[in-house]
């Protein structure tokens, strides 16, 4: 059967794309400048400053492998989407990162007529992207390139608007961007999912399967992402001191969700056998947990973190995504509430009882860039604010409950009209026959053993093997 292909994707992708990158390209030649210490034509810049310089390339290099390499190919699993899961993870990566140093040059960056670009300021804008690409997760394979590009373009906004929020009025403790990236992306994917729902999908898809090769491409992605995870999780600390004990914490939080993983999924099985699932997911899900106290929580708690992360992801997969695919209508494709979203929410929570429960005189200056001192009864308190009031504790724990509320909240609502607006008719979406297909975005290699041919009822795609 010859297959036949919409024009609209052929019209509406390239010019979407001509005009973004038109418009990105204007914006840098007439607003984006560097900093004085970046610019070529000033000579005396500091050994300071080209240390900090070279420190910050170092952490930028291994995020851009995370983003690139580690998630492209955690995306690869489906047997007939891998150049989907790969090749569109690359394409919004890029478009996600020139948008969001647009948006956060503008936000935060914008000063006598310019915007002063510096490598921190790029890194920043990978930080952005991370979200868009989590929240894809959620609809992979479902979704054209178009309605990604367009679900990243609405996305990225409100992840700096939120993050301005929760940092600037809730002073929230986050250096991983636990709640900042992996609770907002989510959740915002999560409701894009909700209304993009197709019933036909409630007992599956025939194409939504993996093989060997494919599996072994996600774990290689998983194994990738566990390494430098450390580097994601620290790069925004404030001081050496914290940088040093999130690179810690966080390898730690990874080993344990690693072994509790492997032991937990072999247990659930009647069999023994290991779910590359669970291993594909949970192994990470210690990262996710402990970005948001890497910088602060002790050695053993970062251990009991990343078990009690990687226990919720497992049992996640096992029950509750078919209880949401069922009841709620939520079809996630990649497990995004699981790995990002329940370790998210168990983070937070630790890092309230981190707050609580921590040592006054372990972290010095660490804890929002103020002294953690202690009140003439003992009591751990933050410090002073400018109107002379004492901050606990208490209220830092109560700010930290508050940001995940108000970002649940934002990433919920803005997914959900995201998911409304790639709903319209004017935007190309793919038909349930090529679902989790490359054949129709890329010039794939035939593969005749797997060849797809229309069934009698000319509703279903089958391979020729399987008729």
């Amino acid at each position: 059967m010859s297959i036949i292909f919409s024009p609209s994707l052929r019209c509406q992708l390239p010019i979407l794309l001509t005009i973004l990158q038109g418009a990105f390209i204007a914006v840098f030649l007439l607003f984006v400048n560097y900093e004085d210490h970046s610019n070529s034509s000033v000579a005396n810049v500091t050994a300071a400053r080209e240390d900090h310089q070279s420190t910050i390339f170092l952490f930028f290099k291994d995020v851009n492998f995370m983003l690139f390499v580690g998630l492209g190919l955690m995306l690869s699993f489906l047997k007939f989407y891998g150049f989907g899961g790969i090749a569109l993870n690359f394409l919004i990566a890029n478009a996600s990162i020139q948008w969001s140093m647009v948006v956060q040059g503008f936000f935060y960056h914008y000063r006598h007529g310019k915007i002063h670009l510096r490598l921190e300021h790029l890194l920043d804008a990978e930080f952005a992207a991370v979200t868009a690409l989590i929240s894809a997760g959620a609809v992979l394979g479902r979704t054209s390139p178009v309605q990604l590009i367009l679900l990243s373009v609405i996305e990225i906004p409100l992840f700096v608007v939120n993050n301005w929020l929760i940092n600037t009025y809730f002073h929230i403790i986050d250096v991983g961007g636990t709640v900042a990236i992996h609770i907002f992306s989510c959740y915002f994917g999560l409701g894009v999912s909700q209304i993009l729902y197709k019933a036909e999908l409630r007992r599956g898809h025939i194409k939504e399967a993996t093989t060997p090769n494919s599996d072994l491409l996600s774990l290689l992605g998983t194994i990738c992402l566990w390494i430098f995870w450390p580097s994601f999780n620290s790069v925004l600390a404030k001081t050496a001191n914290a940088q040093h004990r999130a690179i810690i914490n966080t390898f730690l939080a990874l080993s344990s969700s690693t072994i509790t993983t492997f032991a937990l999924s072999s247990l659930m099985d009647k069999r023994g056998r290991i779910s590359l699932v669970h291993l594909q997911n949970a192994s990470l899900a210690g990262g996710v947990a402990i970005g948001i106290s890497a910088d602060l929580i002790s050695p053993g708690g970062a251990f009991a973190v990343g078990c009690l992360a990687s226990i919720a992801c497992t049992l996640g997969f096992q029950y509750l995504s078919p209880f949401l695919a069922k009841k709620v209508k939520v079809q996630d494709q990649c497990g995004i509430h699981n790995l990002h979203g329940l370790p998210g929410i168990i983070g937070t929570l630790a890092s309230i009882v981190v707050i609580l429960l921590g040592p006054v005189d372990t972290y010095g200056s660490s804890l929002h860039e103020i002294f953690y001192n202690s009140d003439p009864e003992g009591k751990p308190i933050l410090g002073v604010l400018e109107n002379g009031d004492t901050w606990m504790a208490k209220n830092q724990a109560l700010q930290q409950a508050a940001a995940l509320g108000v970002t649940f909240g934002i990433s919920l609502c803005g997914g959900y009209l995201t998911g409304f607006l790639l709903k319209l008719p004017c935007f190309f979406q793919p038909s349930k026959d090529f679902f989790f297909d490359d054949q129709l975005y890329f010039k794939v290699s035939e593969d005749k053993g797997n060849k797809w041919i229309l069934n009698d009822n000319s509703k279903l795609l089958l391979p020729l093997k399987h008729i």
